[in-house]
């Protein structure tokens, strides 16, 4: 039995992944932005606990971090709250999971949240501190923070996963990839005891693939992570 969060989990992805968790055994603790939106008792009775918080707010992502911290050390960390919408998508998708990674105790292991889309995001990291980050950015800066953190910290993983484009409230009814897919692989991640490689890597369906270049080089990591420190004020240990 695993303890384990998932960000983002009122909806859509989050929810299933939290819910396919706790099926299987796990102590899992969920965030969501609007507690109002957990109208399911059966589902809320599953989890172990909730934690609110607004992701786009630099304040409030620091208040999630503070909850968090009540129920101890997490076995995993599954970084699923996203955004399409602009200017909150660069602090939701790439900001929140840098400080809530930066503030927690290290867990064993990282899943965040990755698209196919990532792959037409720029390394133009100005665009990070003025606020006219795009989706696509954003999921590129992401995934290369789930990678430069797979070699950081010994006993510490560290994956980013393409979902696929799935019917969610952010993918839309005409999504076409399958919904049921779209969070086996963080499941599997979170979870199983032989994930290879085991250190770190891009998947997509249990599958691993390259990503945009960028995201393994060694100097757009280390530059990612020192804007990333200097935006929040937030050191990464």
């Amino acid at each position: 039995m695993a303890l384990i969060l998932v960000t983002g989990a009122s909806s859509g992805l989050g929810r299933n992944t939290a819910n396919a968790l706790a099926d299987d055994g796990h102590d899992v603790v969920v965030h969501v932005r609007n507690p109002e939106r957990l109208t399911d008792a059966d589902d809320t009775a599953r989890w172990k606990g909730v934690i609110t918080g607004d992701l786009a707010e630099l304040d409030e992502i620091r208040g999630v971090a503070r909850q968090a911290a009540e129920f101890g050390r997490f076995d995993a960390v599954i970084h699923n709250a996203g955004t399409m919408r602009s200017p909150e998508a660069i602090t939701v998708n790439t900001i929140a999971p840098y400080v809530l990674t930066a503030l927690m105790d290290k867990p064993a292991r990282l899943i965040c949240l990755s698209s196919s889309m990532h792959r037409t995001g720029s390394t133009d990291l100005r665009r990070l501190a003025d606020g006219t980050a795009s989706y696509d950015d954003s999921k590129l800066w992401v995934t290369t923070l789930a990678l430069a953190l797979a070699s950081r910290w010994e006993g510490t993983t560290s994956h980013a996963v393409d979902p696929g484009w799935v019917p969610t409230r952010m993918g839309g009814a005409g999504a076409p990839d399958d919904l049921t897919a779209g969070h086996r692989t963080q499941v599997w991640l979170a979870t199983h005891h032989d994930v290879t490689p085991s250190t770190g890597g891009y998947w997509y369906h249990r599958r691993t693939q390259t990503p945009h270049p960028a995201a393994q080089g060694e100097e757009f990591q280390a530059h990612l992570i020192q804007v990333l420190e200097r935006h929040t004020g937030v050191p990464l240990d």
